[in-house]
């Protein structure tokens, strides 16, 4: 069975709780969470890394973790968030580290190996591909404009944390689909508590279209997608690759919504570790 420790970290003043499993002299790698999520989402993929020797942190990020509530809607800029995590990787004593995302956790993994290629060793993005590729879907495609139109909603309406959680969470429900009753119970327990929900939306808050200019990645990189992803399309998954200078693998999931890391935990952690086992 998988000892899980349950660690807070101190990071940038404040505290983010994580979760940790695995040897700490294993091969450290970072795992970050999503919308509307918690380090949870890594529940399945966690013990497989563990059981192979690694040593593997998932945190609650920024405005997810009690002790890291900053009122200041630009504390939560994605250049902060990607701050974050090599402060965490730093006082967890790593040079280097695989880096794992999903959802909003892969767009501030992107960040996080397009500028610091000498700390990343590997990364897996999980849905969102890199952001110069969804910047110019959703611009270019139609289709990807209509998947990320709830986007101004949720900048722009001051009382959304309370409209997502009246009525049972009737409209935060929704936005998880088809996700299995225990994962969306835990995610809701998290972001029902007072300031939590509120403090996650101030990442959409704080966004700016800048991030579409990322550079290149350049570290040896795997995305995986799947084709029945109700907020990412076809078009900015598949033009993934033109913003990946060097290594890249492409992994295409059918039938499988956006909750990937919950629903094919194996195939995720199978990706990870691929990387991981690279000369």
């Amino acid at each position: 069975m998988t000892q899980i420790r349950r660690t807070p970290v101190a990071v940038d003043g404040f505290q983010l709780d994580t979760v940790q499993v695995g040897d700490p002299t294993g091969v450290p790698i970072v795992l970050l969470h999503g919308f509307p999520a918690t380090s949870a989402t890594w529940s399945g993929v966690l013990p497989v890394l563990a059981a192979a020797g690694c040593w593997a942190v998932a945190p609650d990020q920024r405005g997810y973790s009690p002790g890291a509530r900053p009122e200041r809607v630009e504390d939560y800029a994605t250049e902060r968030l990607a701050a974050d995590v090599l402060e965490l990787v730093d006082a967890l004593g790593a040079s280097s580290f695989h880096l794992v995302g999903h959802d909003w956790g892969a767009s501030v993994a992107w960040v996080v190996a397009a500028l610091n290629p000498d700390r990343v060793a590997s990364l897996t993005a999980v849905s969102v591909p890199h952001l110069g590729a969804y910047g110019r879907a959703v611009r270019d495609d139609p289709e990807q404009r209509r998947m990320s139109s709830y986007y101004a909603e949720f900048r722009r309406t001051p009382d959304m944390a309370d409209l997502l959680l009246a009525d049972d969470a009737r409209r935060l429900r929704d936005v998880y689909g088809d996700l299995d009753a225990e994962h969306v119970e835990t995610y809701l327990r998290h972001l029902s508590r007072p300031g939590a929900l509120d403090a996650a939306l101030s990442w959409y808050r704080a966004m700016t279209g800048e991030l579409a200019e990322l550079p290149q990645v350049t570290v040896p990189t795997t995305f995986v997608w799947s084709d029945a992803d109700a907020f990412i399309g076809p078009v900015a998954a598949r033009a993934c690759h033109e913003f990946v200078g060097g290594e890249f693998r492409y992994v295409e999931l059918e039938g499988v919504s956006h909750w990937v890391p919950e629903q094919r935990p194996h195939v995720v952690a199978a990706e990870i570790l691929r990387l991981v086992a690279r000369p």
